[in-house]
């Protein structure tokens, strides 16, 4: 299938109607810590992007293309600290493409949409994790000027 034109690509609030295909495209690029613990069906995710959506300190897009289907997805997620005079952090989260869009620049616009929104904010820095298994993406973030500067560690409680 052709990529979309990025120039046709808009990026704004997800909607419960856009639930279904962000789930599809989430778990389609799930990491193995992931497989086989989510939901079998999308409508199961409703609680978790109503609160989501509803939390005043985080929010959840979709690029839309010309058909309004979504092509991608990602979080975003505002925390609050002492370091840097208690300028929020930005922390995006959960960002993926679509399978048959991925090298479109889809990425890079959200990657841009979440900083705009992370300097409106006056956030210090923003920050994110990817899963070691995913390579490309970490190639994707070095090239938008992202440094791996600290190591993270996870506990599984599911």
């Amino acid at each position: 299938m052709a990529h979309q034109e990025t120039s046709k690509i808009r990026i704004e609030e997800a909607q419960a109607s856009h639930l279904r295909e962000i789930v599809e495209i989430i778990n389609a690029g799930a990491a193995s810590v992931r497989r086989n613990k989510e939901f079998t069906s999308w409508q199961e995710y409703a609680p978790a992007f109503e609160a989501l959506t509803n939390a005043p300190e985080a929010d959840i897009y979709a690029a839309l293309n010309e058909n309004d289907e979504v092509v991608g997805t990602y979080q975003i997620h505002f925390l609050r600290g002492i370091a840097f005079k208690g300028r929020p952090r930005v922390e995006v989260e959960s960002v993926h493409v679509r399978a048959d869009q991925r090298g479109a620049g889809i990425g890079r616009l959200m990657m841009n949409h979440a900083e705009e929104i992370a300097r409106k904010m006056d956030a210090c820095m923003v920050q994110l994790t990817s899963n070691r298994e995913r390579e490309g993406s970490h190639h994707f973030y070095l090239q938008l000027g992202y440094v791996q500067s600290h190591l993270g560690y996870k506990k599984m409680l599911v």
